[in-house]
This record gives structure tokens, sequence and C-alpha cells, in this order.
């Protein structure tokens, strides 16, 4: 890599790290801030449980299950696949992106929500005898209590900040699961569910373990619940193309292209088709780099690995077959690009199948899996062999 490419990749991203920990230092500065605290009745039936010393999923726990549990589970899983700095690079930034997002937006609700949660009372202690007005509400100054911070804190029901942080983390880490087992294609695999549905599993004990405590109403659980959920999903869509793309274990391109990769716009000729898969990176010559990232031009959907759509390959007058065309790099165009991390398209993905290993590649450029669905389709052998076995 260029000194030049790679200032401007740090330029290029620094703004989005940045962004997380400016989100991070929100949510912890806000825990400070009294907040606002909602008028409540003494005869309200859901306001009298009583205050637990010990909760069953305590901040720790909840960092080391939604941060760090997620964080190392990823690096293993980069590590069994496509093994690149670039997917760490994204997935933990994904992730950060995912965790702070919620957080910060979860703090800034319960201050400005100021809902009791259901052991204010007990949190409160008012004087025995008192009651609710005759027209009207009690507030938070009949209370006797005197630690400040735990009575600032009973009134922080909505939303649960551990629903929302567990499935931000736990969310995130399902949907990378997902993208690297290739949940959708079609195949239709059940053992690739489960092991993608597991963390929210873990996820939704943490949420409801909340009512258990009494920290929480269900009303809490279930919309922190969905603010993590549609958080994370947010946050890796960002930097991975949808989990119906055959090529859902690959993050999207880098910003920032290879100088080699600047001529936009060029068609190999014919002469070309024979090249490496290195020259053969130019968006317009790889139709397979169907997903666009922040300026990266693409083309249309191509066949990477599992999910091999049944159309007819398409044709080009200057190019015959164009369709067949293909590079290991697939739709995300850095799986050859060695100084992002690449590992020159031949990363193992779960399936076993080794992506863009020359051994593997029919005569029609695609690998023998995907020869087979073409055949199967009554499209196999339409374009020129390029060397290797069908």
């Amino acid at each position: 890599m260029t000194s030049s490419r790679r200032k401007a990749l740090i330029r290029s991203y620094l703004p989005d790290w940045l962004l997380c920990i400016v989100l991070a230092a929100i949510f912890f500065a806000l825990d400070k801030v009294p907040g606002f605290k909602r008028e409540f009745s003494i005869d309200d039936p859901t306001l009298h449980f009583p205050f637990a010393e010990h909760e069953r999923v305590p901040p720790v726990a909840l960092y080391f299950i939604a941060i760090i549990g997620p964080f190392v589970l990823q690096i293993a899983v980069n590590f069994l696949s496509v093994r690149s700095w670039w997917d760490f690079h994204n997935s933990t930034l994904g992730l950060l992106l995912s965790l702070s997002l919620t957080g910060a937006i979860t703090q800034f609700t319960k201050i400005t929500v100021g809902r009791p949660r259901p052991d204010v009372l007990s949190r409160c202690q008012p004087p025995s005898g008192i009651t609710d007005p005759e027209y009207g509400l009690v507030t938070s100054a009949i209370c006797t209590q005197t630690d400040v911070s735990k009575l600032r804190d009973g009134f922080r029901s909505f939303p649960s900040g551990h629903s929302s942080l567990s499935f931000a983390g736990l969310g995130f880490l399902a949907f990378y699961l997902a993208g690297k087992l290739h949940l959708f294609d079609e195949r239709g695999h059940t053992s690739k569910a489960w092991i993608s549905l597991t963390p929210f599993s873990a996820a939704a004990l943490v949420a409801i373990s909340r009512t258990m405590d009494y920290r929480h109403h269900w009303q809490d659980v279930l919309v922190g619940s969905f603010l993590g959920l549609v958080m994370s999903f947010f946050a890796y869509r960002q930097y991975y193309p949808p989990l119906s793309s055959t090529a859902s274990h690959r993050p999207f391109s880098p910003r920032i292209k290879r100088e080699e990769d600047r001529d936009q716009g060029r068609i190999p000729l014919p002469s070309e088709a024979g090249r490496s898969s290195d020259e053969e990176i130019l968006p317009t010559a790889r139709p397979g780099a169907g997903y666009k990232h922040h300026g990266v031009p693409g083309g249309s959907v191509g066949s990477v690995g599992m999910g091999l759509a049944s159309e007819r390959p398409p044709t080009h007058p200057a190019v015959p077959h164009l369709h067949n065309l293909h590079t290991s790099a697939g739709y995300t165009q850095y799986a050859d690009d060695e100084d992002v991390g690449g590992d020159n398209g031949t990363g193992r993905d779960f399936d076993g199948v080794r992506r863009g290993s020359p051994d593997l590649r029919g005569g029609n450029g695609h690998s023998k899996r995907e020869s087979e669905d073409l055949e199967m389709n009554g499209v196999g052998g339409s374009g020129p062999r390029r060397g290797g076995s069908s």
C-alpha cells in the first residue's frame, strides 16, 4: 500500500471512529445528568416491588456479554473464514457503531422520559401514612432516600439499557454470523439458522432478567430490545452487503480505491480476458462487483460462491460473454487487495468452498458448485472455456 493511499484510508474512516468515541462519551456523560422525574401514584401496584441488591446481570457482566463476547467471537470467525484484516476493521467498527448509537439513544431517552422503575417506592422510602393528593399524583419530593444516585436511577426505567445494549452487541454478532454462513443461500441449512439465532437467544435472556429483578416494566424491555436490534442491523449494513448477497461473507470495498483501479469505464478487449485477477479488478470488467460503497462503482449481480442466480449470462457486443469475466474478488473488490488485508480471494467459507481457488473453477469461470447450478437451469457451458476442468 502506498503512503498516500494509507493516509487517504485513515482520513476516510477516521470520522467513523470519532463518531463512535463521541457517542460513547455521551452515553457515560448523560448517566450523571439528573434528568426528568415523572410523577407517580403511591397506590400504583406496579411500583411496589422490592429493590434487588444483587442483579442477575450486573453492569460488568453486561459489558462482557454485549461488547467483549461479540468482539472475541468475531475475531474467531474471521480467522476461520476470510482471515482478513479488512474484515476485522469493518466488523469491529460496525460493532462499536451499533453499541455507541444504541447507548447514546437509550441514555438520552431515559433522562427525558423519567419513567419510574417497578422498585421505585423501595428506593424512594416515602414517609409512612403518606397518600396521593385528592387531585393529582406525588413527586420525588416525598422521598426520604439519601442516596442521590440510587434515587436518580429509580426514574430511568424506559427503555431498558440492558436490553438495548445486549441486542445491539449480540444482534450485530448474529448478522455477522449469518453473513459468513450465507444463511439465505436458498439451500435450507437449518444448522446455519440455529447458529445465527443463538446470539439473539442470549440477548433475550439478558432482557428477561431485567423483569425478574424488577428493574423494568415489560414495555421497557420490549422497546429496548427493538431499539438495539434496529441499531445493530443499521450498523451492519453500513459495512456489509445484504444477507441475501452471494458475497455476504465479505465487507464492502475500501472507500479509497487503488491507483490501478482509477480507470473507470474502461471495458477490456477480448484479448484481455485471460488476465490475472489483479488486472481484471476494473469495475466495468467485472459484473460481479455489484454493490457500491462510498463511490465505488459496481455492476450487476454476479456469481460468487453460493446462491447463483439462474438467469442466462448477459452478453456485451464488444466482449462476448462478459458475465464470464469472473474474478475472485467478488462484489466487494477487496479480496485480492493485499494491502487492506485481502487473501487473494482464496478464503475458505464455512461451507468448505475455497473462494477463488483455481482448482475449483470450471471451464466457464464459475466454481464447480456454480457450474452445477447453471447446468440445472439450462445455461451450463454457455461461456468460452478459460482453462480448468468443468
